[in-house]
């Protein structure tokens, strides 16, 4: 999964989900910190969208179970799988071992590392999302930041941030959670984020303020996103 252009994700903790997806998808973000047995699932995965895996950190919002160690193995694993193209690593996992140990070993499988950090409470200033992003793209192959609108000059923030980015050389995902940033999820891919994120059904969204999959598709494709 190289990232060149916009990866439209369809984000679910069920990989039956799959069939569903494929008409708007380009890849499945596989939560497997929200599903009941995924290595199992992993096992019977016979679709055609290669998948991001993610076990999220109950700290960024997850519910990954365990510690920090078998967290990241679960993940680990997940990485030697053919389907899987690339995991989501957080930025605070990648600062130290384990998680460094973990994207090395998905590089050397030629699996892609997403490195992520999340802002349930607020956006930062732009200085500060800034550096965030930079530090994300150095340590993963994309730099994913996902933060809270609570008004429109957060979510003016999330896109100038990721303009910015973009401009200087960087591969980044963003997108600004909640109702006031909803429509980053569409515009952001204009200003350069790669990667976007929804569910199939809007019923089963993995984050605040998430489009379904078609109606994201359809808005980025008619504002010329992809």
């Amino acid at each position: 999964m190289e990232f060149d252009s916009l990866i439209l994700a369809a984000a679910t903790a069920d990989l039956d989900d799959e069939p569903a997806a494929r008409p708007h998808a380009d890849a499945v973000e596989f939560r497997m910190d929200l599903a009941t047995d995924p290595l199992a699932a992993l096992d019977a995965y016979d679709g055609d969208l290669p998948i991001i895996a993610t076990n999220r950190d109950p700290a960024e919002g997850g519910e990954a179970e365990g510690s920090e160690r078998e967290r990241l193995d679960v993940l680990e694993t997940a990485s030697g799988y053919d389907a899987v193209e690339a995991i989501d690593v957080e930025v605070s996992s990648l600062r130290g071992s384990p998680g460094s140990t973990v994207a090395a070993t998905a590089r050397d499988r030629g699996v892609a590392v997403v490195a992520s950090v999340h802002d349930f409470e607020g956006t930062p200033s732009e200085s500060r999302l800034d550096d965030l992003l930079a530090t994300a793209a150095e340590l993963g192959d994309v730099g994913k930041a996902a933060v809270t609108a609570t008004d429109r000059n957060d979510a003016l923030t999330v896109l100038s941030a990721t303009h910015a980015a973009t401009a200087r050389g960087d591969r980044v995902a963003t997108m600004a959670m909640g109702e006031a940033g909803r429509h980053t999820r569409a515009v952001a891919p204009l200003y350069g984020s790669k990667i976007g994120y929804a569910p199939v059904d809007p019923a089963e969204a993995t984050a605040p303020g998430q489009y379904d999959l078609a109606t994201l598709s359809t808005l980025i494709e008619r504002l010329g996103g992809r």
